[in-house]
């Protein structure tokens, strides 16, 4: 072979009928969706408080962060726990399915187009054709702005005083 490609693991999930993808090095665990506590005066994507082995941990709509419908629960939804890499946040993200972690190459991956998609392309790392149709890599530490991540901050530090 004449160069290798380096490659990676991402963990792929959907919203609707969209596939997204996540490093799997971000990943702490998948849990069953649960309800979550509500926090009074939260954004309408901050589902609230979910106890993850002791920690509180914010959950949040990835749907609703992203301009989509609500998250209807179903017995495929999921809540993946995720170290967000800005601000070493721990919270979780709610998918409608999770499905595989899988490697795509670095070749693989396009950068994020800048028109023709439904959600604002910054949140997006880049995309990877697969199946017919396409893989979203959702970049974390893009997806939420500042005052969020300090929010998410105030969250922790709320459920870790009750």
């Amino acid at each position: 072979m004449a160069g290798t490609s380096s490659e990676s693991q991402y963990v792929t999930f959907s919203l609707d009928n969209e596939v997204f993808a996540v490093p799997v090095s971000v990943v702490r665990e998948i849990l069953d969706h649960e309800e979550a506590f509500r926090i009074p005066h939260g954004p309408d994507y901050l589902l609230g408080l979910r106890d993850v082995r002791g920690q509180g941990v914010p959950v949040i709509d990835l749907r609703l962060r992203l301009g989509m419908t609500k998250t209807e629960r179903t017995p495929h939804t999921r809540a993946l726990v995720l170290d967000v890499p800005i601000g070493e946040k721990t919270l979780g993200l709610v998918a409608d399915r999770v499905y595989e972690v899988i490697p795509f190459r670095e070749k693989e991956i396009e950068g994020a187009p800048d028109i023709g998609v439904r959600w604002p392309s910054d949140y997006i790392a880049g995309v990877v054709r697969r199946d017919g149709g396409f893989v979203v890599i959702v970049d974390l530490a893009r997806l939420f702005s500042g005052a969020e991540v300090a929010m998410m901050g105030t969250a922790n530090r709320l459920a870790a005083t009750a």
